[in-house]
């Protein structure tokens, strides 16, 4: 049985007025943990997406022939059909991250107003961006301990245009070895 946890302040007031526009095109990486907790969940509460995933050079949610929208996103709503448990990167959005192995560090960038309303609100309140990174960084670095290392090398190799750093950390070294390592 699916047991709701807090995972994301809920941006629906914000996010669903601009459409969805994260939901286009957006291809979450999924680990192989995370697309089983998406699977249990779309049985368990009888949402009738059949097939719901894509293995290309990595796992992420199909989307719909007409807009290219995430097969989760449920244009009447608004909203993501599978929200409580969706995929570490949607949770973390607008913040995104990088890796360089040079510097040793996982670069954290928030996106611009210009591609999500959410991004510009949280840059207006800077106590509500703290509390947002804290938690996104926690997402994604759940999502990169648990990616394999072929995986989280191509993630990476995904351009993020309209988005400026704002903050950094120390890799884990295991997360380095991942990075460093011939497949």
């Amino acid at each position: 049985m699916y047991v709701k946890s807090e995972r994301q302040s809920n941006f629906f007031n914000v996010c669903s007025s601009c459409k969805g526009r994260c939901c286009i095109n957006a291809r979450p990486p999924l680990t192989l943990r995370r697309k089983q907790i998406i699977e249990a969940y779309l049985q368990e509460q009888k949402i009738p997406i059949k097939n719901p995933f894509v293995q290309a050079s990595y796992i992420f949610p199909k989307e719909d022939k007409t807009g290219g929208y995430c097969v989760f996103y449920d244009k009447n709503t608004g909203k993501c059909q599978v929200h409580p448990i969706k995929p570490e990167t949607c949770v973390a959005g607008p913040i995104t991250f990088d890796i360089n192995v040079k510097t040793k560090k996982i670069e954290w960038y928030l996106k611009t107003e210009k591609i999500c309303l959410l991004a510009g609100e949280l840059y207006k309140n800077k106590d509500a961006l703290r509390k947002h990174l804290e938690s996104a960084k926690k997402e994604i670095l759940k999502l990169v301990r648990e990616l394999d290392s072929g995986t989280l090398k191509t993630i990476l190799k995904i351009e993020e245009p309209e988005t400026f750093k704002i903050d950094e950390d120390n890799v884990e070294n295991a997360v380095l070895k991942k990075l460093t390592s011939n497949l």
